[in-house]
C-alpha cells in the first residue's frame, strides 16, 4: 500500500515586532495578553500595516528553497471562529502567495516540491490549567509574522518526513529569519493517506522527531482499519506528544468553508525585480553548500562535514578553531568527542560553558604532547560541568604529560610488581601486555602517552631472561 505525506510547515520569523503591528515578538516569558494593541486584537477602526522585514524575510526563504518570488502578493482573510482568533479570521494569502514551484533535496537525494510559501499572522494561545474547569486566552503570539511552507506531496514515509523538516530548520536558521531553540517556533501539519483510504490532516506536530513519531502512529492506525475492513475517514486529527498518539478533532475542512477574500484594509504588494535580486545576492552560504566547501577545503569525510554543519553555531565553532589548527583533528574532536560530551548532557553547544579559545587551547596542548587524548577529555569534560579555564583544570589536577624517561621507569617498577603478567606474556597472552599498560596509566593518573607505554613495556617485557 502506497503511503503519500505531504506537510505544512509553520515558520516563526526572528522579526522584531508582529506582522501588522508594532508589538513585540518577544512574549515567552512576559504576562499574559501584555504585548497586545488594537491592531493585533481585531478592536474596530484599527488598520494593519505590513512588517517590511517580515516580507524580506519571507523572499529570502523563497529564494534559498529555489522558489519563484512573485511579482506582487495580495493577503486573504481566512475565516473561521476560535477563541485564540480575536477577529474571527486570520490574515493569511490564498491564490496570490508570495512563492511558489521550490525544492527541497532530502539526504537520500530525492527532491520533494514546495507548492508554494506565504505570510501569515499566528493565532493567539489557550491555555488549559489543570484542575480548572474554564480555560485561558493569551493574545500575545497573536500577529507573530508566520511563514507557512506547503509542499507537494511527495513524501512517502515518516523518516522522509523528518529528514524534510531537518532541513527546512537548517535552512532557515543558516539564513538568520528563525530561531529554532524557541519554543513553538516551528510548527508542522502532516496530511498523510494511504492508497484506497481518506486523508488525515494530523495538527499539533512541534518537532521534526515528533513528525515521524504522529505519521508512524498514524500509518499503523490507517492500516489497522483497513484490515478490518473499516472506512478511513477524511479528517483533522491532534498529536499528543506525550502519549504519541492521535486523537480525532473535527472533520477535516474544504477551502470554500474558510470562506477566503482579498483582505480589504491591505494594498495589493508589489516586490520589484530589483528588490529581489538585492535579497539574493545577500544570501549566505547555505548548509549544503558549506558541507561540500569543508570536504574540499578542510578534507572532512561527508559524515564529519555533515555533523559539524548541522547547525550554524556549530559550523562556526568549528571553522574559526580549524583555521588555526589541524582542520581534520579539530574535526574530529568537535563531531565525535565534544558532541558526545553535549549529547550525554542533555544540552547544545550554545548552551554549553566550552568557548572556542577553551577548545583550541585543549587541542594545541595535546598536538604539542603536553598533555595525552585521556588528559584532554578530562578537561574537557572539566570544562563543561564546572566552568573551569583548560590551563587551571591541567595545572590543578596534574595532567601535564610525563617525559618517556619517567613512562620507563614507572613500567620497569610495574612489571617487577606482576609477574604473573611476565608468565602470561611468555605464554602468548596479549592481554599481560594491556593490563600492565592500564597499571602505569592507573599510576600516572592518564599523563602517560598509551601508545608509547605499550611499546616501552614490550620492549622492557623481551629484554627480560
Amino acid at each position: 500500500m502506497d503511503i503519500v505525506i505531504g506537510l505544512e510547515v509553520h515558520i516563526q520569523l526572528q522579526t522584531n515586532t508582529k506582522l501588522f503591528c508594532g508589538c513585540s515578538t518577544n512574549y515567552r516569558d512576559s504576562k499574559p495578553n501584555k504585548h497586545t494593541c488594537p491592531i493585533c486584537l481585531g478592536l474596530p477602526g484599527s488598520l494593519p500595516k505590513l512588517n517590511q522585514k517580515a516580507l524580506e524575510y519571507g523572499i529570502k526563504a523563497g529564494l534559498a528553497l529555489d522558489c519563484n518570488i512573485a511579482d506582487s502578493m495580495q493577503f486573504h482573510r481566512k475565516n473561521y471562529f476560535y477563541p485564540d482568533l480575536p477577529k474571527g479570521f486570520q490574515i493569511s494569502q490564498y491564490d496570490s502567495p508570495l512563492a511558489t514551484e521550490g525544492t527541497v533535496e532530502l539526504s537520500n537525494g530525492k527532491k520533494i516540491e514546495i507548492r508554494r510559501i506565504h505570510l501569515e499572522e499566528d493565532p493567539g494561545r489557550l491555555e488549559h490549567p489543570a484542575g480548572k474547569k474554564q480555560s485561558y486566552v493569551d493574545y500575545n503570539r497573536s500577529g507573530v509574522p508566520l511563514l507557512e511552507i506547503v509542499t507537494e506531496p511527495d513524501m512517502s514515509s515518516p523518516q522522509e518526513a523528518r529528514d524534510f523538516l531537518r532541513k527546512i530548520r537548517e535552512i532557515m536558521e543558516y539564513l538568520k529569519i528563525f530561531d529554532g531553540g524557541l519554543e513553538g517556533s516551528l510548527r508542522c501539519d502532516a496530511n498523510i493517506s494511504i492508497e484506497g483510504g481518506g486523508r488525515a490532516e494530523v495538527k499539533n506536530i512541534s518537532s521534526y522527531k515528533g513528525a515521524e513519531k504522529a505519521l508512524n502512529y498514524e500509518i499503523t492506525r490507517q492500516k489497522n482499519l483497513m484490515r478490518r475492513g473499516k472506512e478511513v475517514k477524511r479528517e483533522t486529527r491532534h498529536f499528543n506528544e506525550e502519549q504519541g498518539i492521535t486523537k480525532p478533532s473535527r472533520e477535516k475542512e474544504e477551502e470554500h468553508d474558510y470562506r477566503y477574500f482579498p483582505e480589504p484594509d491591505l494594498p495589493r504588494v508589489t516586490i520589484s525585480k530589483e528588490k529581489i535580486k538585492e535579497i539574493e545576492e545577500s544570501l549566505p552560504e547555505l548548509p549544503d553548500e558549506k558541507r561540500d566547501r569543508f570536504q574540499k577545503e578542510y578534507g572532512l569525510s561527508q559524515d564529519q562535514a555533515e555533523s559539524l554543519t548541522t547547525s550554524l553555531f556549530l559550523a562556526d565553532f568549528y571553522e574559526e578553531i580549524a583555521c588555526q589548527i589541524d582542520p581534520e583533528l579539530t574535526a574530529t574532536w568537535v563531531a565525535d568527542t565534544l558532541k558526545g560530551e553535549l549529547s550525554y548532557r542533555g544540552i547544545n553547544l550554545k548552551e554549553s560553558n566550552i568557548e572556542k579559545e577553551d577548545l583550541l587551547f585543549i587541542l594545541r596542548y595535546l598536538k604539542e604532547d603536553e598533555i595525552t587524548e585521556k588528559g584532554a577529555i578530562k578537561v574537557m569534560r572539566s570544562t563543561l560541568d564546572e566552568n573551569k579555564k583548560p590551563e587551571k583544570i591541567i595545572e590543578e589536577e596534574n595532567l601535564r604529560s610525563i617525559s618517556l624517561d619517567e613512562i620507563s621507569e614507572i613500567a620497569k617498577r610495574v612489571i617487577k610488581e606482576n609477574p604473573e603478567a611476565i608468565e602470561d606474556y611468555r605464554q602468548g597472552k596479549e592481554k599481560a601486555v594491556n593490563y600492565l599498560v592500564g597499571q602505569v596509566m592507573k599510576e600516572t593518573n592518564g599523563r602517560a602517552d598509551p601508545g608509547e607505554t605499550n611499546k616501552l613495556i614490550q620492549k622492557q617485557l623481551e629484554e627480560i631472561d
